[in-house]
């Protein structure tokens, strides 16, 4: 029942992620933080099984972190989501797969463009100008398709992001509490109120 947003604006990439984790008929808890800051420029937001999300983050987490260390230098978001379908594909092919579907978002500081990865449980990427996962997919998508531009700006991408949150609350049948929004962009990771 998760939902993740995301959507390339002018210079920034912008996402949300609900807050809930419910397991079949029960909310557990509903202050649940589904992404993971990948290093300053990079958001990772994941959603699926509960043990395999927060394993597979923080994994992915750490060893985008270790290269940096060990090379002396930050992974783009191209290469961080290379390297993260690698890691699915190949734990697809293994006798403990993850089921973990993910959006990942950056600014690039070498090239100054801001890109979204929308990568799915089997191991699937793709560099998008908008996505979603879960069943929030079905409503936001289509919002989405029809108002986004590649020259939003950041204000316009919020009312964009407020749209899809409230369609979500007026026809999910589900009751989504809340949403983590983060952008990201030239000055970093940060999260924002909308």
């Amino acid at each position: 029942m998760e939902t993740l947003i995301g959507m390339v604006g002018k210079d920034f990439v912008l996402t949300a992620a609900d807050t809930s984790a419910a397991r079949s008929i029960t909310v557990m808890k509903s202050n649940e933080d589904k992404s993971r800051d990948l290093n300053k420029h990079i958001v990772m937001l994941y959603s699926g099984e509960p043990g395999d999300t927060v394993h597979f983050a923080e994994y992915i987490q750490r060893n985008v972190r270790f290269y940096e260390i060990k090379n002396g230098i930050e992974l783009t978001p191209k290469a961080a989501a290379t390297f993260t379908r690698k890691e699915l594909a190949t734990s697809l092919r293994s006798r403990h797969p993850y089921a973990v579907n993910l959006l990942i978002a950056g600014y690039d500081v070498t090239t100054l463009t801001s890109q979204l990865y929308w990568i799915d449980y089997l191991g699937s990427s793709i560099s998008v100008p908008f996505a979603a996962h879960g069943y929030g997919a079905y409503y936001t998508l289509s919002l989405l398709d029809r108002y986004h531009r590649p020259d939003l700006s950041l204000d316009e991408a919020k009312i964009l992001i407020k749209k899809c949150i409230d369609e979500l609350k007026s026809r999910f049948i589900i009751n989504l509490a809340d949403f983590k929004i983060k952008v990201a962009d030239k000055d970093g990771v940060r999260e924002i109120e909308i």
